[in-house]
């Protein structure tokens, strides 16, 4: 079955029920229920999706107005650990697409894409729980009519970019497979986590 599926097809059924599961809780501290094959590229896009969904919900969290200064410091920190895991993920997706078509021979005139087949699927999580949660809003009970309709016009833009958005990733990997497109991924090397390159953390060490 999954042989007959698009990869998009494939990465919107697993981000969907990433973000249901997720939802049967709605807890950023409940604990991840991975049903995919350990190490498998589903089981990184299931975690890609469940690391995104817990950050959505905590960005939530921090703009709550009253919050804890202290409280907001802990959840941003976990924001923080969050996003270097979600980069950390695209790049072992990334992985998965370079070992896939690591035997073609780009033709002499194939070009590189902007961004990597990873990066525009990690666009494809987010835009799964774009979609997720302004369908909450267009089907909100104690919300007024005007805004219902309003995120209900919005709810059907989301789903035509999520269209386009996995028209483009095929036709990217259709190209990549056939040599018209080459992979070039360059790794993130985001200093401020990093104690050695962050001079706030490495003036602390010195």
């Amino acid at each position: 079955m999954l042989e007959c599926m698009s990869f998009t097809e494939r990465c919107n059924g697993v981000f969907s029920a990433c973000v249901d599961c997720y939802h049967l809780t709605d807890s950023v501290d409940a604990e991840v229920q991975n049903p995919y094959e350990y190490k498998s590229v589903d089981y990184y896009l299931f975690l890609k999706s469940w690391i995104d969904t817990v950050q959505w919900h905590l960005e939530d969290i921090i703009r709550n107005p009253v919050i804890d200064p202290g409280a907001a410091l802990l959840v941003k920190r976990r924001i923080d650990r969050l996003n270097q895991e979600r980069t950390d993920l695209v790049e072992v997706i990334d992985s998965y697409f370079l070992a896939q078509y690591a035997g073609v021979e780009p033709l002499p005139w194939a070009t590189v894409n902007t961004e990597s087949p990873a990066w525009a699927v990690d666009r494809l999580s987010i835009l799964v729980l774009k979609i997720y949660h302004m369908r909450q809003e267009a089907e909100r009970c104690d919300a007024g009519a005007a805004h219902r309709e309003q995120c209900r016009e919005k709810w059907g833009i989301l789903v035509e970019q999520q269209r386009d958005l996995s028209v483009a990733i095929d036709q990217l990997l259709e190209d990549i497979a056939a040599g018209r497109k080459y992979m070039k991924v360059y790794r993130q090397m985001k200093m401020y986590n990093d104690p050695s390159l962050n001079p706030v953390l490495y003036g602390k060490m010195g």
